[in-house]
Parts: structure tokens; C-alpha cells; sequence
């Protein structure tokens, strides 16, 4: 009887091992592609980790969907085909969900709505519209909504700027500290972090406001209802007023 019982037990031990490595094994792993540069939604902070709103975001809905996430620092305007291409299995990173975009990829349900703006130097005095009739360079980061915007305007013969385009947001701005432009467009969340510094909007471009939504593959559907889910429920719980609060976000 005694040996039995130890058998069991041995037994019972493996089965429990087998069985937990079986799960662990199974568990998904997720990577969220982000924007490096763009607070407060997604960044690469000072310790050199992924950070925001949206970084923070994923977390919470992958520990209540039960998978996991890994977020990947990366290029804006190469992001939808790494994505396409499975390099990422997601972007959730402050990204408009528009209609051109939503001919590749499926959007979640939007959780943010935001305008197109102009930043500048607070000692500026030029009006907005004067801006962009200046014949002087206005920037704005590749591959963004504000950037498909600007470069409508300037092709029409009313406007009267040269267009620079950067890899992010953060290095347009420090041209237009150091005056190698004079203005850089953004999304209006992301000017908001940017006036905590010496800048200002100079105003709000003539356009429809956009939504944000986390983008992943048409044929994911599986993925696209977790984090559907998951946002519901992030939105509903008290923990979602603290992620805005922490990011001033409003």
C-alpha cells in the first residue's frame, strides 16, 4: 500500500508537470508594435523600456484575456507592413483608425478621438493660416495621418510651404526649437505633451477628427475580439481614468 502511494505520488507529479508545461507552452505571446516617439500614447522611455498609455493598456487587457505581450519599438511609417508581413501581431499605439488603413487591417472599437494641429515656438506670432502660406518648412512625422493632410495642402496653389518629413515626432520638434522649421503637425494628443515644453498649437487644420483603434491582421480574428473585449472592459473599470490621469491624457 505504502509503495502504491508513492507511485501515485510520482505519478500525480509528473502528470502535474506535463500538464504545466503543456500550458505554458500554449500561452500566447503577443508583439505590440509601437511608435518610439510618440507620448503620451507610446515611447521609449528614459530607462530605454517601451512606456505610455497604450503600452500600459495592452498589459492590463492581456493579463484579464489571459496571453501575453511584448511591445517592439519601431519606425512609423514601416509599421502596417510589419505587421502585414508578421514581423508584429499588433499596433496599438496611438494609431488613427482610417479608412485607407482599414483596407489592410482590421481596427478595434475606437477608444480616442483627436485633431490635426500645428505646433510651434511659443514666441511665435505668425497666425496658423500665415503658416502655411509662409513658403517657409513645416514638419511632420512619415507614415501619420497629419502628414497624408500636409501633403495634400501643399500640392494645392493657395498653400505655400515646403513639407520635411522625420522619423518622429520628437525630432521634427527639435527642429523647430533650433528654427530649422517653423512649425511641425501632429495629432492633437500628442501636442498636448508637447506644449508642456516652450511650444504652442497654433491652430487646428480643417479636417474631420480622427479615432484611434488597435490595428491587427484581417485574418486575426481571434486576436481582434480579445483585445475588443479587453478594451470593454478596460474602459468600464477605474483603472482607465488612472491611465489617463498618470498620462494627462483627457
Amino acid at each position: 500500500m505504502f509503495k502504491k502511494s508513492i507511485l501515485l505520488s510520482f505519478f500525480l507529479a509528473a502528470l502535474f508537470m506535463v500538464l504545466g508545461g503543456v500550458a505554458q507552452a500554449e500561452e500566447k505571446v503577443y508583439v505590440n508594435g509601437i511608435d518610439f516617439g510618440f507620448p503620451p500614447f507610446g515611447f521609449v522611455g528614459k530607462d530605454g523600456k517601451p512606456a505610455g498609455l497604450d503600452v500600459e493598456a495592452v498589459d492590463w487587457i492581456a493579463q484579464k484575456m489571459g496571453f501575453k505581450v511584448k511591445h517592439q519599438p519601431m519606425d512609423w511609417d514601416g509599421i502596417i507592413p510589419a505587421l502585414t508581413s508578421k514581423k508584429i501581431d499588433l499596433i496599438a499605439s496611438g494609431m488613427s483608425a482610417t479608412a485607407e488603413r482599414a483596407k489592410i487591417v482590421n481596427f478595434t472599437i475606437p477608444y480616442f478621438e483627436v485633431t490635426q494641429v500645428l505646433v510651434v515656438k511659443k514666441d511665435m506670432a505668425t497666425p496658423f493660416k500665415d503658416l502655411l502660406t509662409s513658403g517657409k518648412k513645416i514638419g511632420v512625422q512619415r507614415g501619420t495621418v497629419t502628414n497624408k493632410l500636409l501633403e495634400e495642402l501643399v500640392k494645392k496653389p493657395e498653400y505655400k510651404f515646403e513639407l520635411a518629413l522625420y522619423d518622429s515626432t520628437d525630432l521634427s520638434m527639435e527642429d523647430v526649437a533650433n528654427g530649422r522649421i517653423v512649425a511641425s503637425g501632429m495629432d492633437s494628443t500628442i501636442a498636448a505633451e508637447m506644449i508642456k515644453k516652450p511650444f504652442k498649437v497654433a491652430g487646428t487644420f480643417d479636417a474631420p477628427p480622427e479615432v484611434y483603434g488597435y490595428a491587427v491582421r484581417k485574418e486575426d480574428k481571434e486576436l481582434l475580439d480579445k483585445l475588443n473585449k479587453g478594451l470593454e472592459m478596460l474602459m468600464k473599470d477605474p483603472h482607465w481614468a488612472e491611465l489617463k490621469k498618470k498620462y494627462d491624457v483627457k
